[in-house]
């Protein structure tokens, strides 16, 4: 888990709910703003497929802090 650390900083502060509150708004904001703007750009016709690609990057980082701030808050994982 030290290896991840870096990587999700507002996951593993969700210890208390006021911090697990604020990594869950962070994580929905961050995935609904990118993922907006991500898909507009996604239109564009050559560079589509790469915007695509990034944002279901995005996505998939948004889902992962957001189980692992579960996790945290939950004291499944330290």
């Amino acid at each position: 888990m030290n290896q991840i650390k870096p990587f999700f900083p507002f996951s593993f502060k969700a210890t208390e709910l006021k911090s697990f509150i604020l990594a869950l708004a962070v994580y929905v904001v961050l995935g609904a703003v990118c993922g907006a703007i991500l898909g507009w750009l996604s239109a564009i016709p050559i560079l589509g497929i790469l915007f695509s690609i990034l944002g279901t990057i995005v996505g998939l980082y948004t889902f992962i802090g957001i189980v692992l701030a579960i996790l945290v808050f939950a004291q499944v994982i330290e």
